[in-house]
C-alpha cells in the first residue's frame, strides 16, 4: 500500500532522514517508533506532503507523492492527525468534523450562498456523515460542546473523527496518546483496532510501548533519521539496536531498581 524507497530529507546541514526505505500492506497497524529527534515527525510530514523530501521517493497504492501539493493528498485517501492538536476551538465537535467533509462536496459557492436544492441536501449528508464519525469515537454527547471545552482526551478523539471523515484508506496518527492517562490510552488502543476492522490501515507514531507493543502487526524503528529494525514486536522487543538506542535506558533503571 506505502512504499518509502531511499527517502532523505535535510534542512540546510541538519539530515532528518537519511536514505529511509520501508514498506506496508493494506490492513495493517504498523507502528513507527524511535528516541526524540528520531525523525519520525518528518517522516510523517512527507508521507502527507507538508513537505517534500530531499530525495527518494514516495509510493501510495502505485502512485508517487512526493511531489504532490498537501491538498492532493487526502483525496488519494491520506489522512493524519497532529501531536499539536489542529482543531478550531470556536466551533462545536459536529462543525470541526464536518469540515472534515470538503473534499467530498461538489456544491459551487453560487449554490452554498443561495442554499440551494442541491447544496442542503449535501450539508444534510455531511452533517450525517459527521455524526457517524463522532459516534464511532464516542463522544456524540458532545456534538454540541465548544471544542474549546473539551479535555485533552476528548480533543484527540474529535482529531480522530475529523481525520475518519476524510474516509481515508491509510490513517496516520502523530503521537495520539500524547498526554492521555493509563484509561485514555487503552481506550485509544480499542478504538485504533476498530478503525482496522473498518478497512482502514493505520500507521502511528508513539511514544507508548504499550499500545504500540499491544496492536501493532508491525513495527519501523529509526534513530537518528536511520532506519535500524522493522519487524513484528516480538522481533523488536528482542533486537539489541533497539534496546540500545530506544529501550536501553528504561530497562536498565528497572534493573537498577531494588529493595
Amino acid at each position: 500500500m506505502l512504499e518509502v524507497k531511499g527517502v532523505t530529507k535535510k534542512f540546510g546541514g541538519v539530515i532528518a532522514n537519511s536514505d529511509v526505505s520501508f514498506s506496508f500492506e493494506e490492513g495493517q497497524i504498523v507502528g513507527l517508533i524511535g528516541p526524540n529527534g528520531a525523525g519520525k515527525s518528518t517522516m510523517f510530514n512527507m508521507i502527507s506532503a507538508i513537505f517534500p523530501p530531499t530525495s527518494g521517493t514516495i509510493t501510495f497504492e502505485g502512485k508517487q507523492t512526493q511531489e504532490l501539493p498537501t491538498y492532493q493528498i487526502a483525496p488519494l485517501g491520506i489522512s493524519r492527525t497532529f501531536q499539536n492538536l489542529q482543531v478550531f476551538k470556536n466551533m462545536t465537535v459536529l462543525e470541526n468534523v464536518m469540515i472534515g467533509q470538503h473534499i467530498q462536496t461538489k456544491t459551487g459557492m453560487i449554490g452554498a450562498a443561495f442554499l440551494s436544492k442541491k447544496a442542503k441536501k449535501e450539508e444534510r449528508k455531511m452533517y450525517e456523515a459527521a455524526m457517524e464519525q463522532i459516534k464511532f469515537v464516542e463522544i456524540e454527547d458532545l456534538f454540541d460542546h465548544k471544542a474549546g471545552s473539551l479535555s485533552l482526551g476528548k480533543l484527540r478523539l474529535l482529531e480522530l473523527a475529523r481525520a475518519l471523515a476524510t474516509n481515508p484508506k491509510l490513517l496516520l496518527l502523530d503521537e495520539i496518546a500524547a498526554g492521555l492517562n493509563h484509561k485514555e490510552t487503552h481506550e485509544m488502543s480499542r478504538l485504533i483496532e476498530k478503525i482496522r476492522n473498518k478497512g482502514i490501515t493505520v500507521f502511528v507514531v508513539e511514544h507508548d510501548m504499550d499500545l504500540v507493543m499491544s496492536i501493532c502487526d508491525k513495527i519501523i524503528v529509526l534513530d537518528q533519521g536511520v532506519k535500524i529494525a522493522e519487524g513484528t514486536p516480538k522481533e523488536i522487543q528482542n533486537n539489541e539496536k533497539v534496546i540500545t538506542a530506544y529501550l536501553g535506558a528504561d530497562i536498565e533503571e528497572e534493573q537498577g531498581e531494588g529493595p
